[in-house]
């Protein structure tokens, strides 16, 4: 009881902070049921004068209720689905920019995380260049055997973390009471949200776990030749600092820099869309901050990325369903992008297939036969959450980030190219994957990944056996302990958990058999 008193009044401080600083001027009340709408009625009434508009109201009042909160912001920025696309759009230009904390202070995390004086790591160790809610960045060189290197060190602020604790706990018992709000926020999965949220800061304030993250992308994008990432240090990676490769580069926003050192804008947006659909649907796992701040080009014409923070990760059902949704939108095959949500089961099979690739139709026509840039993915967006609401599509987390970064990513290359076609440069890459699927090597790798579900199977069987005689073993240890049990009965439990252990063994033999004929028949 008193936890839950200390949440409320937490929540009704952040509440007052976003309405005085005029955030709740985003909220669209006519989603709100109407005590909602009668509250935020009311808490407008204490809105500022002054108050900004859009992203500067928001920026203002998470900046004031502090890192937690500047954090959460990121996050909506990835879910429109929760917060609106305006809002979604507006918190896109949130900048994750904190006042830094002293350099005595990292110096001392750095100490303690790897156990050594400053002096015996680091040649020089600079001031912070960068800081940001959750960690801040130094520059330092260090020595290599093939010569000095600068490097990029990243220290996690201090105290951060029982901060985030507890307003994540807040946060938690806020989305508890947003879920009886009625259906349309159970669809939303607002306890969901906070607790992807909070596995994204626990690994964010991990930072062995974003070089990981640094890790797998590279190991994933080493044959590409047009996009790379920072090797990360791994002797000089702790919990509370990560030391990477020093990125001297151009940003990608940096137009007038890309022209000046003959960058071809044109084919880095073609890069940048085709790069980003090879680590969602070949990989399976993609950056999902892609905004120019975090992108760069380097001497040779390659995208750099940075800043590994917010990944997002899809399994081979979501990937194959994402392929088939951009091949049917580019190909107008309403019918089989309607489909395919009905056999991933993302819409519930009450609904009618003809009526849901009938709404899709909506969202996909218009787009055709027009020019790049008269198209708004924004309002694109907007249109799927509507229909997909109307046909009570669960909300999935890791295909809202992934729509949303494609936004982001479509904007950035729009920004290069302003004629850029988002379906025709997404074709290949998608059409080249579902032919590799659907082809014999795709055939190949699926009859591999079932042999390995079936040795594992096999490899079970010899368990069962012993099930019987462990089962035996209790009872006698049971029976010489006291617990009274005949003879006879414990002969009896034997024979019958005997004959039902050789009875599931020879059923498992048989569906593994099965499976075996099926793989090899496929």
């Amino acid at each position: 009881m008193l936890g839950d008193i200390v949440h409320l009044a937490r929540n009704l401080r952040a509440g007052f902070v976003l309405a005085r600083e005029g955030a709740l001027a985003l909220v669209d009340p006519s989603v709100l049921p109407p005590p909602a709408r009668l509250g935020l009625r009311l808490a407008r009434l204490i809105e500022r004068p002054d108050a900004g508009s859009g992203a500067a109201r928001l920026s203002a009042a998470l900046t004031r209720l502090g890192p937690s909160y500047v954090k959460v912001g990121q996050f909506l920025a990835t879910r429109p689905d929760i917060v609106g696309v305006k809002a979604a759009r507006d918190l896109e230009s949130l900048q994750d920019r904190m006042p830094p904390f002293p350099r005595e202070e990292a110096v001392r995390t750095v100490e303690k995380a790897l156990g050594k004086p400053l002096d015996t790591l680091f040649l020089d160790f600079s001031g912070p260049v960068a800081a940001a809610s959750i960690a801040q960045v130094h520059q330092a060189r260090i020595q290599t055997p093939e010569g000095e290197e600068t490097v990029a060190v990243k220290v996690v602020r201090p105290g951060v973390r029982e901060r985030f604790a507890r307003d994540l706990q807040a946060m938690r018992f806020a989305a508890r009471w947003a879920e009886r709000l009625g259906p349309d926020a159970q669809r939303l999965r607002p306890q969901e949200v906070v607790e992807t949220l909070a596995r994204s800061v626990a690994i964010e304030m991990d930072l062995r776990l974003e070089a990981a993250a640094v890790s797998e992308l590279a190991e994933n994008v080493r044959e590409d030749p047009d996009f790379r990432v920072p090797r990360p240090a791994w002797d000089l990676t702790a919990r509370d600092i990560l030391t990477a490769e020093w990125i001297d580069a151009i940003r990608l926003s940096d137009i007038a820099a890309l022209e000046a050192a003959g960058h071809d804008r044109v084919t880095l947006a073609r890069t940048l869309i085709q790069s980003f659909l090879k680590h969602a649907i070949r990989d399976g796992y993609f950056h999902a901050d892609m905004h120019p701040g975090n992108l760069f080009v380097d001497a040779d014409g390659r995208l750099v990325a940075v800043d590994f923070g917010i990944m997002g990760r899809l399994g081979m059902k979501e990937r194959r369903f994402l392929a088939e949704i951009l091949l049917g939108f580019i190909r107008r095959d309403y019918r089989r992008v309607a489909e395919v949500h009905f056999e991933a089961g993302y819409v519930p099979p009450r609904h009618s297939i003809e009526d849901f690739a009938q709404a899709l139709r909506a969202i996909g026509e218009p787009i055709h036969d027009r020019r790049a840039d008269e198209i708004s993915m924004a309002k694109l967006l907007t249109l799927l959450f509507e229909v997909t609401a109307l046909f009570d599509m669960a909300t999935r987390s890791e295909l809202v980030m992934l729509q949303k970064t494609m936004v982001v990513v479509e904007g950035v290359g729009r920004m290069l190219d302003p004629k850029l076609d988002m379906w025709r440069t997404a074709e290949p890459v998608v059409r080249d994957w579902m032919e590799r699927q659907l082809g014999p090597i795709g055939r190949l790798e699926e009859t591999g990944r079932g042999l390995r579900t079936l040795a594992g199977v096999i490899a079970d069987l010899p368990e069962l056996s012993l099930r019987a005689e462990r089962l035996l073993e209790k009872f006698e240890r049971a029976a010489d302990q006291g617990f009274p049990l005949a003879a006879e009965s414990l002969e009896g439990i034997g024979r019958a958990e005997a004959r039902r252990a050789r009875w599931q063994a020879v059923a498992l033999w048989v569906i593994a058999l099965l499976l075996a004929i099926l793989i090899i028949r496929s």
